[in-house]
């Protein structure tokens, strides 16, 4: 789960972390309020979307080319930037040419900028550890600097028995060419990030740019944080933060339902139980000339409702043109599967080719309920016979 900038620095500041003033803004008014409350000369007028490289980006209805970021010397640049801001679609290299609406803004004081850094802190999937990774490649995308310049980034393990330690921030201050005044601002950064990122369930939490101020000050002037989504029954303030405006309707849709779902661009949509095999099954696709339409694991618990609503959102992508069910029967039976399937193909009045894969407990009664239910079910004997029957009978079809 991803939340907004402003919301992000809102939960820093409760760790101690150090951020900039500013406020939130839902109409050019309210930008105007803010602005005028945090006194000047100088304010931020920031773009609140959940993609990166709002800076960069561009409105599709400004034909000056000004991003969604926008620096403003007066209160009525303020609030004309947040009226041509606020209703219009951001285009920017996370959003594809889409866009997203951009329905909040976010009014931050200006800063006192001398330099730039990068900082994040992520799960090393290696080590089963938080990472911490910088660089003085700040305000630049991290994969420029990885691609052009890997050894400017610098990378430190932490032990979670002992947690973000102040070795650990020097150690890091010190490649980032820090002063001894920085350093110790530096330590109370690090720190309250760490204790922030492991508190609340974190999975990501970047910080481009970190900036060095000219009273040597160090400051998160940009947030990104993502969660863990099975954490948040244990973190309910930031549940509450979800924006379901970002996010894709049918995503929103198969979190109601408890299926893990990702919509992707091909044709061939897919319905498996268990994450390492969806994904096995989309490669599989792949291997015999398909193109996966989405990620859709249903889990260890399907029943008839679920498998229904699997099918519903996966009609719902207009551009599926045939399903593969891919299903190894373990906790639950071949048998409920089948009926599921078949009482969901009938429910959804499915109009594309449909491939089902069954293996498993009570494999062979799911076989002839799927053979005796009078529907064009094409029976598969495996995996790759399941993705062979699958492209070929979209290709006929097409």
């Amino acid at each position: 789960m991803n939340i907004h900038e402003y919301q992000a620095k809102n939960l820093l500041a409760k760790y101690g972390v150090p951020v900039p003033n500013g406020g939130v803004a839902y109409s050019p008014e309210e930008a105007f309020q803010v602005a005028q409350d945090l006194g000047g000369p100088v304010w931020v007028v920031k773009s609140q979307i959940h993609a990166g490289g709002r800076g960069a980006g561009r409105f599709a209805n400004d034909p000056e080319g000004k991003g969604g970021v926008r620096v403003c010397k007066s209160l009525d640049e303020v609030r004309d930037n947040a009226e041509a801001m606020l209703g219009s679609v951001l285009v920017t290299r996370q959003t594809g040419e889409a866009g997203k609406e951009v329905k909040r803004l976010y009014i931050e004081e200006g800063a006192d900028i001398r330099r730039e850094l990068y900082l994040a802190l992520l799960i090393d999937r290696a080590t089963s550890r938080v990472t911490v990774m910088a660089s003085t490649e700040g305000g630049v995308e991290i994969e420029e600097v990885a691609a052009e310049s890997p050894e400017k980034i610098r990378t430190t393990t932490i032990d979670p028995a002992t947690g973000a330690m102040p070795f650990h921030a020097r150690k890091i201050a010190f490649g980032l060419d820090l002063t001894a005044k920085q350093i110790k601002a530096f330590v109370k950064v690090l720190t309250g990030l760490y204790k922030a990122f492991t508190d609340l369930d974190a999975a990501l939490l970047e910080i481009n740019p970190l900036i060095i101020t000219g009273d040597e000050s160090i400051l998160p002037l940009d947030a990104k944080m993502a969660f863990d989504g099975n954490a948040m029954f244990r973190q309910k303030e930031v549940a509450e933060l979800r924006d379901l405006d970002e996010e894709d309707p049918a995503e929103i849709e198969a979190s109601r339902h408890e299926l893990n779902y990702v919509k992707l661009d091909g044709n061939i949509g897919c319905m498996v139980n268990g994450a390492g095999l969806a994904m096995a099954t989309m490669d599989i696709i792949k291997l015999h000339g398909g193109e996966p339409a989405n990620f859709l694991d249903v889990g260890g618990g399907a029943n008839k409702e679920r498998v229904v609503a699997a099918f519903k959102i996966i009609l719902g992508d207009k551009n599926v043109e045939g399903i593969l069910v891919n299903i190894f029967g373990g906790i639950v039976r071949c048998d409920v599967i089948a009926e599921a399937v078949v009482a969901a193909a009938q429910e959804v009045a499915l109009h594309v080719p449909l491939v089902v894969r069954l293996e498993g407990t009570n494999v062979d009664m799911g076989k002839n309920i799927l053979k005796e239910s009078g529907l064009k079910i094409i029976p598969a004997d495996d995996l790759a016979d399941g993705a062979r029957k699958v492209v070929q009978a979209v290709e006929e079809a097409a």
